[in-house]
């Protein structure tokens, strides 16, 4: 299916907005770089082969994004801080606000299913 102009530019305006946010979580723990860095890179591959090429050669998020697509890797420092962020900021609607049981309840499993994911994920590539 052939993309619109407009849906290229879409996609590189989404490319951007996921790669700066991903950014700022490099220096917020809450913000989890690796997934957002990992969904401007699906987002220029819809819009911009150019720079989903220049993303993959970028010298600090080329090599996650490579062994993701490649071998569906996390390496086991990206896990420790997604864990990390993830427990923190679905903590904060658990116990701050006050929400009725089951959007708890919900909370809880959505936050435990991305943990669950994340840490079942290869470490290394298979040799």
């Amino acid at each position: 299916m052939k993309l619109s102009i407009s849906h290229k530019h879409l996609f590189i305006a989404l490319g951007f907005v996921s790669l700066a946010i991903g950014i700022v979580g490099i220096f917020l723990p809450l913000l989890p770089t690796t997934p957002l860095v990992l969904l401007a890179a699906f987002f220029f591959s819809k819009g911009s082969p150019r720079l989903q090429a220049w993303l993959h050669q970028h010298p600090r998020f080329g090599p996650a994004i490579r062994e993701w697509q490649e071998d569906r890797v996390i390496r086991p420092r990206a896990k420790v801080l997604a864990v990390i962020a993830i427990t923190i900021s679905f903590c904060v609607p658990l116990f701050v606000m006050n929400l009725p049981l089951w959007a708890r309840l919900l909370v809880a499993v959505v936050g435990l299913s991305l943990i669950g994911f994340i840490v079942s994920r290869r470490n290394r590539p298979l040799a």
